[in-house]
């Protein structure tokens, strides 16, 4: 079994994204570095939380690997969207001032 079929099976999208909204919240209403730092802990032990609740409280590895991943998978998510955002906005900023220049 590769990589992709493992992450196939144990990646949940309703706890990755409960997960990204809840840790969205927290780095946005949090802003010191105090619980940032720990946002992709919280977000592990909040997918466990969310993966356990969605199987009816039955603890398996299975279900706390799915845990697990799905909510580090949030995190992961949150990244890989800011650094679009950021790719993308400096390439609007670029274009914008070339614009008023050759005005």
């Amino acid at each position: 079994m590769n990589l992709i079929e493992v992450l196939k099976e144990y990646l949940v999208v309703t706890i990755i994204l409960i997960c990204l909204v809840v840790g969205y919240i927290l780095k946005n209403i949090v802003t010191t570095d105090k619980i940032n730092k720990f946002i992709s802990l919280i977000m592990a032990v909040l997918g466990v939380i969310l993966s356990l609740w969605m199987h009816t409280w039955t603890f398996t590895p299975d279900v706390l690997l799915a845990g697990l991943i799905s909510g580090l998978a949030s995190s992961g998510a949150y990244d890989g969207f800011k650094g679009i955002k950021e790719y993308f906005g400096d390439i609007t900023d670029k274009f914008i001032s070339s614009e008023k220049k050759n005005e």
